[in-house]
């Protein structure tokens, strides 16, 4: 059994994607070691979390046209009404948007937040500033998707943060999506916009952690208001 085997088998299931970032961490920790004993275990404890990095755990996501889902673990860093990147196409009227900070111990595989088909897909560089500021938004490389719902068209950004360096795409345009679905990932650090229109309804709360693929952002054609939260 190789080493990809024995880690996603008892450890965590790893993203194809992260198979040569592993390799070269477990090769390293092999010649540090070679040069000085110790340095081998303290490499070897780095390519045990670089595996966990790329962890692509299985999740149970709901299939309901009316929810949005998270499409990235971690903290929702932002809601807010904000105008879309222009290049998205979505228009310039403010829409809803909820920002999800990914730092470097979250889960990068990025997952369709809804339900419909990809109508457009967009690439722009830039800087690497920290992600979690909400300059981030207009400044950092980012990647975003435009997808046709039965709510209308929706806008997911991949934004690369202050270490990550690399944004991925796996779908195409015309491509169908399911909620949950995967569809991209960043590595080491970034974030995810989420940019919905009129109707949609916040479920979660500035500071809340949230589960790509699992946890329930926002809700179309609820009379509830927004969420109303509190520190204890």
């Amino acid at each position: 059994m190789s080493l990809f085997d024995t880690i996603r088998n008892t450890i965590v299931p790893v993203h194809k994607e992260g198979y040569p970032f592993v390799a070269g961490f477990f090769v390293a920790s092999l010649i540090l070691g070679w040069i000085f004993k110790p340095l081998f275990w303290i490499g070897l404890i780095l390519t045990l979390w670089c595996a966990y990095f790329f962890r692509d755990p299985e999740r149970v996501t709901p299939q309901d046209d009316d929810l949005v889902i998270s499409p990235a673990d971690g903290k929702v860093s932002a809601i807010q009404m904000v105008t879309p990147p222009a290049e998205l196409g979505l228009g310039g009227e403010p829409m809803l948007r909820i920002s999800v900070f990914m730092n470097v111990f979250n889960c990068h595989v990025n997952r369709s937040p809804v339900r419909g088909r990809i109508t457009g897909i967009h690439y722009r560089p830039g800087q690497f500033v920290n992600a979690e500021l909400d300059k981030a938004s207009e400044d950092n490389e980012r990647n975003g998707l435009v997808i046709d719902t039965v709510h209308g068209r929706i806008g997911v950004v991949q934004i690369a943060g202050l270490v990550a360096r690399r944004i991925l795409c796996f779908s195409h345009v015309n491509e169908p999506l399911d909620a949950g679905e995967r569809f991209g990932l960043i590595r080491f650090g970034s974030r995810l916009d989420v940019f919905l229109p009129a109707g949609a309804v916040a479920r979660v709360a500035v500071g809340q952690t949230a589960t790509a693929g699992e946890t329930v952002i926002a809700e179309f054609g609820s009379d509830k208001g927004p969420v109303i939260s509190r520190r204890g």
